[in-house]
């Protein structure tokens, strides 16, 4: 099987989880995505206690792309200090950049590292990273 089929198949599998698709009651941060090219409208939903997030989902609609995306990022920050999610978000917008990462870092990513996959298209880039960019303002 070859490298490009895992990663379709990892996007896939990621794309149809709706475990993070939810309401949450309480949430301290609410932002809504959208790429009109695509028609991706998602709205993430974080809910921050005692600097950790404790709780993140997501509602709306988007392609495969953008909601495998989504759910690898709450995947990654659910759980974890504000300020470990916020290093998060730094590698993976570097990662998308093309900016030189240790491995590391990269490696802190998880399944999130098959995104790169699409920083060099200009029209998925915005899938990829949409609710990421959420999640960078509702982490300031």
């Amino acid at each position: 099987m070859g490298v490009e089929t895992v990663y379709q198949q990892t996007l896939l599998d990621y794309s149809r989880r709706t475990e993070h698709k939810h309401q949450i009651d309480g949430a301290t941060g609410i932002e809504r995505g959208h790429n009109p090219s695509c028609g991706d409208d998602l709205t993430l939903l974080i809910k921050q206690k005692d600097g950790i997030v404790d709780d993140a989902s997501f509602l709306g609609v988007g392609c495969a792309v953008s909601t495998a995306s989504t759910n690898m990022l709450i995947e990654l920050i659910k759980g974890k200090t504000v300020e470990q999610a916020r290093r998060y978000l730094e590698v993976f917008f570097n990662m998308m950049a093309g900016k030189p990462q240790p491995d590391a870092d990269l490696d802190s990513l998880g399944d999130a590292q098959i995104l790169a996959y699409f920083a060099e298209m200009p029209a998925r880039i915005k899938c990829a990273t949409l609710s990421w960019h959420s999640a960078q303002v509702l982490l300031q």
